[in-house]
This record gives structure tokens, sequence and C-alpha cells, in this order.
């Protein structure tokens, strides 16, 4: 890759944790980052250029994605858009912290968190595919450990967003593998993020068999990887990224 032909990264949910990690790694590597965050840019971010390439938008509206599209692709002077990481997601809690099960989940929690977590993700990928095609690109979803068992901490809104999110990343593979663009997914066990919820640390010992959290960084190296030709055949993956907590 030269300077003559970046490539480019859309990432939603870049504000912390995961999501600003993968700007950072990204930004290391050459790439120049787009972001969505429902937040203004944070002006004490040290990374350097960071601004430039910062979108607000709420994926909660997802009337809103068009000209969320629309100012994306002004962006992209080639008409090129190498990857688009849909790692934005909301876990809303009770009182306390407390998890939201199905008596605690009323209808606009279950929309906030479907809209955020699942459908805005295949609207912007439905509407960025002529881009993502001229580049053959690659699509990655952040879906969770939660999609796949019940967590102690993770409601069940947040939970069936991720296993429908793990779903769609197989429509996306099917659908749009003979366009030339790959999709994938990474299921992340308990990582260190600061919306950990108190109690983590205890289930790290008793279910994750390498006893420890999972760094961002450990993440976003995998993200890298399905976006670059060294994962050129893998598409309709689910990555679990947890240490063992699955088995």
């Amino acid at each position: 890759m030269t300077e003559a032909s970046p490539r480019y990264l859309l990432l939603t949910g870049a504000s912390r944790g995961i999501g600003h990690a993968t700007v950072k790694l990204f930004g290391e590597r050459g790439w120049r980052v787009l972001t969505v965050s429902r937040q203004p840019f944070d002006l004490a971010c040290p990374w350097p250029g960071a601004g430039e390439g910062h979108i607000q938008a709420d994926l909660a509206n997802i009337d809103d994605i068009d000209r969320l599209a629309a100012e994306v692709r002004a962006r992209l002077p080639g008409g090129q858009l190498h990857a688009l990481v849909n790692n934005a997601g909301i876990s809303p809690k009770g009182p306390g912290g407390t998890r939201l099960g199905v008596r605690e989940s009323d209808a606009e929690t279950w929309t906030r968190v479907l809209n955020v977590n699942l459908v805005s993700t295949s609207l912007l990928a439905r509407a960025l595919l002529p881009e993502l095609e001229a580049a053959k690109g690659a699509i990655v979803n952040v879906t969770s450990i939660a999609g796949s068992r019940v967590h102690p901490f993770a409601g069940v809104a947040y939970a069936a967003s991720k296993a429908g999110l793990a779903a769609l990343t197989r429509e996306f593979a099917h659908e749009f593998g003979p366009r030339g663009v790959r999709a994938n997914a990474i299921a992340p066990g308990e990582i260190a993020t600061s919306i950990l919820s108190p109690g983590t640390d205890a289930l790290v010992q008793e279910l994750v068999p390498m006893a420890r959290l999972g760094d961002p960084r450990e993440v976003a190296e995998t993200i890298h990887f399905l976006c670059t030709e060294a994962s050129s055949y893998i598409n309709g993956a689910e990555i679990h990224i947890n240490g063992g907590q699955h088995v």
C-alpha cells in the first residue's frame, strides 16, 4: 500500500474500548479511518487527524442512515471503501447496573437496542455496498459471546440483537460474496473496557480457561486480519475472542 492509494476504513462505535483500539491500530498501519459515534469528537483525543474523519450520528435513528452514508461517500476520494467495521452497540441496564430480562425490557428498549445493534448495520452495509464492491472490501460485525448463551450481565435485547447480527453476517457473506465483498464476525467475551460490569473479575476466574480479561488490542488485531488479504478466503465466519470461555 502506498500513500497514493490509501485504504479506507469506516468504523462505528469508535469512542472507547474495542472501537478506539481498532482506530489506533488501523491508523498505525497506514489506513485512513472514518469513525461514527453518537458523541461529538473529543478534542482531548491524542490521535493525530482523528477529528477530520469523525462523523456524529445516532444509529438508533435509522431514518438518518442515508444521510450518514452520503457523508461517508463524500469523504471517499476514490469511491472505494475497503472495510466496514460495525462495532457500535448498546446494552442498557436497570437500576444499579442490573440485567434487563424479558420482564424488564419494554418496547422502547427493544426498538433502540435493535436499531443500534442490528438494523442500522444492515442498512449501512446496503447503502455503502457500491463503495465496498468497488474496493473488493470486507465487512466485520462485532457480535458477542452473549449472542450464543445466556450471560449474567448482558440483557435480553442485547443478547437477541447479537444473535441476530451473527445471522446477518451469514446473510451478508452469502449475498455479497459473489460481488467480491467478504463478511465475517468476531464474538468477544470479557474484554478490558470501561463498560465492564461489577463481578466480571470473578466471572473470568470461574469461566475463562485463560483466567484473564482480553485486551482491546487483541480484538483489534483480529479485526485487522479479517480486513486484509491474509484472510482472503474467510467468509461468513464468526471468530470467538474470549480466552476459551465458549468451550
